[in-house]
């Protein structure tokens, strides 16, 4: 199959670049793969595709190059297509409408998958007829606002499938979305096999990591914090990733006397080997749509103390086996559930090890057969494809005929094993 990936803007940070890229490479060791991104803004992508896919762009917004686009006045004018309740519009415009528009209506591929729902509405719209259809919903339908989700729910008809990162998140647009047709499938981020050695459950740190954004309520985990180390001032919190918070959260550390326990480290890349430097791993947020970092720090050997939140944690995490799950908004229950662990080496250890072997289930391998399935269903179903694919069948087809079946000829020179259509 040739499956092509849009993608808002490949070149940056961010759980859904992150998972696109992990499955895109690994979809690519059986498939034509290409990224396809919206936007450009550096020279090179942070995270790898991999040698087998190909990554390409629509807009050129690197300042002080050659092909710099962001300053055309068609990129000044307000978009048609993305919609404006979606939260990226402002980044959109006549000339990304243009160019979306473009790319839809010549790229020759088996399957068209979209990973935002600003996206998804320009394939829902715009792609020609031919490739099967499919929108990734990387975040959850009650995010959207009533604006967002009419406008999808009178589009998304359109796609041939919808997929959500959590089976309550795919029950929610089978019940409340109204897509008759569409199929609508959870299936999870994926998160490779760290190339670090596991965490020994001995040091004493508990790390968290992501967005220093509201959401991610890092406030309610630095007070949990501070309770955790009036019991064990042995213990120390490191906290990964930047945001609009950070002043906040330093300000808060300072309040409440935690600058030798509490420390914000900035970003980090890769993550992985600060996850295994630490013994625990913290989530406090109030929503979480998936929750990489949770598998994350699980694949190195972490058991996660979260809060149970909407719609991930919960799904991910096997409470009282490679985790703990707490209350959103609860400061109290999550330094409990810190102290639980800190205060019992062998539950922490045991914790770790579990969460070790659980987390394999996301290893891009798994996902992606599971993405395979669901694409190679769909094609098959829709009777559609690119122009490529249906030419192949169309050869095998008269292949088959011709030789009255299946066959299956060894070139003894070349050690290929070539395949026709069963008869």
């Amino acid at each position: 199959m040739h499956i092509s990936f849009l993608i808002h803007n490949a070149y940056g940070i961010g759980g859904t670049i992150r998972t696109t890229f992990n499955l895109a490479q690994t979809l690519s060791e059986q498939h034509d793969v290409e990224i396809v991104s919206v936007f450009r803004h550096r020279d090179e992508p942070v995270f790898d595709p991999g040698a087998k896919v190909r990554l390409s762009h629509l807009v050129d917004i690197r300042k002080d190059t050659d092909g710099y686009e962001g300053g055309c006045p068609e990129h000044r004018r307000p978009a048609r297509v993305f919609p404006q309740a979606e939260g990226r519009y402002q980044q959109y415009s006549e000339l990304t409408d243009e160019r979306i528009a473009r790319h839809l209506r010549t790229v020759d591929a088996d399957v068209l998958v979209g990973t935002r729902p600003g996206i998804n509405v320009h394939i829902a719209r715009q792609a020609r007829r031919g490739p099967v259809r499919v929108g990734q919903e990387h975040l959850t339908l009650d995010s959207h606002s009533e604006a967002l989700r009419k406008e999808l729910r009178g589009l998304y008809p359109r796609l041939d499938a919808v997929t959500t990162v959590t089976e309550a998140d795919a029950t929610a647009y089978r019940g409340r979305m109204r897509l008759p047709g569409v199929r609508i499938e959870a299936v999870p981020n994926s998160v490779p096999a760290p190339a670090v050695e596991p965490a020994d459950g001995t040091h004493k740190w508990v790390v968290a990591a992501g967005r220093l954004a509201k959401v991610k309520r890092y406030d309610l985990l630095i007070r949990a914090f501070a309770t955790v180390a009036a019991e064990r001032p042995d213990w120390r919190l490191r906290i990964y990733g930047g945001g609009a918070e950070k002043d906040k959260l330093r300000a808060l550390i300072d309040e409440l006397g935690l600058y030798n326990h509490v420390f914000l480290m900035g970003p980090a890349n890769p993550i992985e080997p600060e996850w295994a430097k630490g013994s625990i791993a913290a989530v406090t947020s109030s929503l979480e749509s998936f929750g990489m970092t949770i598998v994350e720090a699980m694949r190195c050997g972490l058991p996660v103390v979260s809060t149970d939140c909407p719609h991930g944690p919960g799904e991910i995490i096997d409470n009282g086996v490679d985790g703990l799950l707490v209350p959103p908004r609860n400061a109290d229950a999550v330094a409990a559930a810190l102290l639980k662990l800190i205060n019992d080496d062998e539950q922490r250890q045991r914790m770790g090890h579990a969460a070790l072997r659980g987390s394999a289930r996301f290893d891009p391998s798994r996902v992606a057969g599971r993405y395979e399935s669901l694409f190679g269903d769909l094609v098959a179903k829709c009777g559609r494809g690119s122009a490529r694919t249906r030419l192949r069948g169309s050869l095998h087809r008269t292949q088959g005929a011709l030789l009255g079946g299946a066959y299956a000829v060894r070139d003894a020179s070349r050690g290929a094993l070539r395949r026709g259509s069963p008869a």
